[in-house]
């Protein structure tokens, strides 16, 4: 059986739907799974035993009428006998729609059955603590195969080369491993998932200030200004503690260095997942419009912990969705002081 899963969107959700990937080769070992996702997402499944091969949907699919209708016929004419479609836009259903599957499984819409032959629908909560993302991508999975064990948590693999590189690293830089080493998810994806600069400086003293720790930034090569903006409001002992240059060249070589790091503190977004998905404790800071119950996954209170401003300030949302409340995101930012996450920041420390 040949089964093609389409998860094109950011670092998370291709991540989050790799879960798909993984069960169906479980339940189906001789099957071949492809799975298709943009360029630059690709290191979080690379390695991953139950992906035979990973399709890329290049720019120039988006750019180019022509070069779109040649992918998508080169779909066509792989055959495959099952089409699942985590992501639910244009893109992904004209390919649903040309590829010829006999079974075409997609998230419920009001068109959906136009398109799909299996439609799924989301849960209204979540009901394991693995979150709203990972439940809905599981029930895609469950629309083609009746199992009673699940593997819902994804995983990314490294390769012992990889690991050692990352030691290697930490060595380089002269980072006292007998000390608490954190990766700090600094910068959010955009200005509406980062934590403002000035408060991110008072949460990063308090971590050294506890504990003594090196951190070390981790952010996109575009947003150097931004991180060494957060190191300058940061006091001259934290600045000491922090490992500014150690710069991950690549998402590979951030997993590596993360590997030895004792936790990832910071903002919401593909860090925090990537780090779960390698079993690294995680301290998670909500962007204000996110729906938290979607990505706090494995939430457990010790090692895997997350704060949302709803949590604190539910009065502000007015029994709102946060996702209702983008627009008013930085306004909002600015009510969640770091005295509500000081408190609960303080606790994780003390049990990790």
């Amino acid at each position: 059986m040949k089964i093609l899963v389409i998860q094109q969107k950011m670092i998370g959700d291709v991540l989050a739907s790799s879960i798909i990937c993984n069960n169906l080769k479980r339940e189906y070992p001789n099957s071949e799974i492809d799975y298709l996702i943009y360029p630059f997402t690709q290191p979080v499944v690379e390695n991953n035993p139950n992906i035979d091969q990973i399709l890329l949907f290049k720019d120039e699919y988006r750019k180019s009428k022509k070069a779109l209708w040649n992918f998508m016929l080169s779909i066509r004419q792989t055959k495959y006998d099952v089409v699942i479609d985590a992501y639910g836009k244009l893109e992904s259903q004209l390919i649903v729609a040309l590829s010829g599957a006999k079974t075409k499984i997609g998230f419920h819409k009001s068109y959906s059955k136009i398109i799909y032959t299996h439609v799924v629908a989301d849960n209204p909560v979540a009901l394991t603590n693995a979150g709203l993302a990972l439940e809905s991508r599981l029930n895609l999975a469950k629309a083609l195969v009746k199992s009673d064990h699940w593997d819902i948590k994804p995983h990314i693999y490294l390769t012992s080369a990889e690991i050692e590189n990352g030691k290697k690293i930490i060595e380089h830089h002269q980072i006292d491993t007998s000390k608490k080493i954190f990766m700090i998810g600094v910068l959010g994806s955009g200005t509406t998932k980062t934590y403002p600069f000035e408060y991110m400086a008072v949460i990063l003293d308090f971590i050294v200030k506890e504990t003594d720790a090196t951190l070390i930034f981790n952010y996109m090569p575009s947003q150097r200004e931004e991180a060494n903006a957060i190191y300058d409001l940061c006091q001259p002992k934290t600045q000491q503690h922090i490992k500014i240059d150690l710069i991950p060249g690549s998402i590979r070589e951030f997993l590596s260095i993360t590997h030895h790091c004792d936790a990832l503190i910071g903002n919401e977004g593909g860090a925090v997942n990537m780090a779960k998905a390698i079993n690294i404790p995680t301290f998670t800071i909500f962007s204000t419009w996110i729906k938290k119950e979607s990505w706090n996954s494995f939430e457990n209170g010790k090692d895997t912990v997350s704060i949302h401003l709803n949590d604190i300030k539910p009065e502000i949302y007015g029994g709102e969705s946060p996702k209702k409340m983008k627009d008013k995101a930085l306004e909002l930012y600015q009510k969640f002081l770091p005295e509500y996450i000081v408190p609960l920041l303080k606790k994780y420390l003390q049990e990790n």
